[in-house]
């Protein structure tokens, strides 16, 4: 995450502080292919549009709720390549147990 600039940082100046937003320090470029491919996922992939539905119905922007799934794709992605599985839907596996 932190090498696509995903982790939070404290945007502070001499008149302000405190506000906690993205770093953007790294890849740009991996920060617009994650925007992008979560933008698809919230069209079509049905576990990434129920989040995105449910964050604005907690009052969460639109973008704000891309942002959010982009750090959820991150970790999600990373833990696939960690432990070598491929990905399972939320809904596939609740109605296997």
């Amino acid at each position: 995450m932190r090498r696509a600039g995903l982790n939070l940082a404290e945007c502070t100046s001499g008149k302000f502080k405190g506000q906690i937003k993205l770093s953007k320090r790294r890849d740009g470029m991996l920060r617009k292919y994650f925007f992008l491919g979560v933008l698809t996922l919230v069209r079509q992939n049905p576990d990434f549009k129920r989040w995105h539905e449910d964050n604005q119905k907690k009052g969460m922007k639109k973008y704000a709720s891309i942002f959010k799934l982009i750090g959820k794709l991150s970790r999600i992605l990373i833990g696939m390549a960690q432990r070598g599985e491929t990905y399972r839907s939320e809904a596939h596996s609740l109605m296997a147990a």
